[in-house]
């Protein structure tokens, strides 16, 4: 059963977590293999990160690391700093998010909504930049640094409530396939999954990273999360935005679901495990929707084949 809700939390706040885990029988390759989507875009900021945000925030209040009033500083690409400034805005702390130049030009557009300040850096060792900028900014000003990449609460928490809904709706799940990101979501959903059933196959997914991310192709050349096992997990897949794009294209137009980039990250790569299987399972995180990328219409960079595209953060 997933936790219960705490009774003193904002209203909003209390919409966070319970998204549907929904099949997608179009895209499936064979008869035997069922894939289904948990619809992580259906929290209330949009993502995956509303989870990870809440947890990080509480836990800070909870342990007294965190005073009343004092000021977030978070490294991001966009999701978490946008599930931050829900919470933020809720709880009334300022906030402060350090994101790569190189994200998708509709992220800033919507921190500028929230009323967010942003602080650019250019982009080193994929987040690494921004990790470290976030670290020190939190030192020179007597912030608090969420720490997303480094806190195990981000583990907890998915380990708690996401997979735990998981194991709850589909006890019966062979394959779990998630982006490596900070390693939370994969690695707390993974291990509660692995204690209902021992066998199930964990599946990690990377981006392709191109030449203005310091050329890096994998996590051996990059940031490697501290919170990630490597020795957890039975496959890593690197996927480029092409394909991750057009994937996410294809599951809306056979699915009718709005998925975003990473989703259909993690989408090429459950159908590429999805032929080598008979018969089984298949669960794939969909960590947010698709809303926030089509002012950017990557779709037709895509078609064109634009190498370019895995020069930006698209997650």
């Amino acid at each position: 059963m997933t936790p219960e809700v705490p009774p003193t939390r904002p209203a909003l706040l209390r919409l966070i977590g319970g998204t549907p885990l929904i099949e997608l029988p179009r895209l499936s390759p064979k008869p035997g293999v069922r894939i289904f989507a948990k619809l992580e875009g259906q929290n209330p900021s949009g993502s995956v990160k509303d989870r990870i945000a809440l947890a990080l925030v509480e836990q800070a209040e909870a342990d007294g690391s965190l005073a009343k009033g004092q000021t977030l500083v978070e490294a991001s690409s966009g999701n978490t700093g946008i599930a931050l400034a829900m919470v933020a805005k809720q709880k009334g702390y300022p906030l402060k998010v350090v994101i790569p130049m190189e994200v998708v030009p509709s992220i800033a557009d919507v921190f500028q909504l929230y009323g967010i300040e942003v602080v650019w850096c250019r982009s080193c060792v994929g987040m690494k930049s921004a990790i470290d900028r976030s670290q020190a900014l939190a030192e020179e000003h007597g912030w608090h640094n969420v720490a997303q990449f480094t806190n195990p609460v981000n583990v907890r928490v998915h380990h708690d409530t996401t997979g735990a809904e998981i194991v709850e709706e589909l006890p019966e799940v062979d394959v779990f396939v998630a982006g490596i990101g900070t390693g939370g979501t994969l690695m707390g959903v993974g291990t509660r999954l692995r204690e209902h059933n021992p066998r199930v196959q964990l599946v990690g997914v990377e981006p392709k990273l191109g030449d203005h991310l310091q050329g890096l192709r994998s996590l051996e050349e990059g940031y490697r999360p501290p919170l990630l096992d490597l020795d957890l997990l039975n496959g890593r897949m690197l996927v480029d935005s092409a394909t991750a794009i057009a994937a996410a294209e294809r599951v809306v137009r056979e699915e009718g679901i709005n998925a975003g980039v990473s989703a259909g990250a993690t989408l090429a790569a459950a159908l590429r495990r999805a032929e080598r299987m008979d018969r089984g399972n298949i669960v794939v995180m969909f960590s947010d929707g698709g809303w926030k990328y089509i002012p950017a219409r990557p779709w037709d960079d895509a078609r064109r084949g634009n190498e370019d595209l895995d020069n930006i953060h698209w997650w």
